[in-house]
């Protein structure tokens, strides 16, 4: 009797192993399965993210090669102008050294590579700098970035607010002589939008953290006033 006895007690425990050996091989199997569907799935979403991203936006006529910026001139040396139409550093630099970048590239010193990011949307309820960066791109359809750049810094909003509506920033470009129908209905379809956050985007990974950033020949300017710049741009030409 104590032999059987033993013998079942000893064929329950090894059923009982084998049991939980398949329990184990069944875990181990479910969870492979769980993080490859979960690789796949990030995978799938990761490529989906990075072609709306990077490759589905719009460039305005004027932009450079990587369509970052709005190119003005054609002089040796390239002055990086980046700047958020809500910034109101950015509204005093244009003010103080705006005609001084004009004066540069039509000596042909240099050329000026104007990228409107749109940094500061979170100072705004209603996406302003976004909006505006995307309403220049328009006004590059026109040939008319500069004078629109100029103008919406004229009337920059304070920060904080809504900032202007859809139909102030068309009413700008008239101003500037842009035609209402083509130009307001490329503000209001929102066509440059994609591209603003492309700009954007690529100045934070080129490490530029805040608006106006001044780069001559790559290297950052220090000194914005107009004998700052004039200097930077000789000595970089040398």
């Amino acid at each position: 009797m104590s032999s059987r006895k033993e013998q079942r007690d000893a064929a329950r425990v090894v059923r009982e192993q084998l049991a939980r050996e398949r329990r184990r091989r069944r875990t181990i199997w479910v969870s492979v399965a769980a993080v490859a569907v979960l690789v796949i799935a990030g995978l799938i979403g990761w490529g989906v993210w990075s072609s709306q991203r990077s490759d589905g936006f719009t460039t305005p006529p004027g932009a450079n090669g990587p369509g970052t910026g709005i190119v003005t001139g054609d002089g040796p040396v390239t002055i990086d102008v980046y700047e958020d139409f809500q910034c109101p550093v950015c509204k005093q630099f244009e003010q103080a050294s705006g005609a001084t970048l004009e004066q540069l590239v039509a000596e042909k010193k240099a050329k000026v590579v104007y990228h409107p990011v749109a940094f500061l949307d979170r100072f705004s309820t209603t996406e302003y700098s976004t909006r505006s960066s995307a309403a220049s791109g328009c006004a590059a359809v026109g040939g008319k970035f500069h004078e629109y750049a100029k103008a919406l810094f004229d009337k920059q909003p304070p920060e904080g607010s809504a900032g202007l509506t859809n139909d102030e920033l068309i009413d700008i470009g008239v101003g500037v002589g842009l035609d209402r129908g083509s130009f307001g209905g490329c503000v209001k379809d929102g066509t440059y939008r994609t591209w603003t956050g492309h700009v954007t985007d690529q100045a934070s990974r080129d490490n530029v953290t805040g608006t106006p950033t001044i780069l001559v020949n790559g290297k950052p300017v220090e000194d914005r006033s107009p004998d700052g710049l004039t200097a930077a741009v000789a000595a970089a030409g040398k």
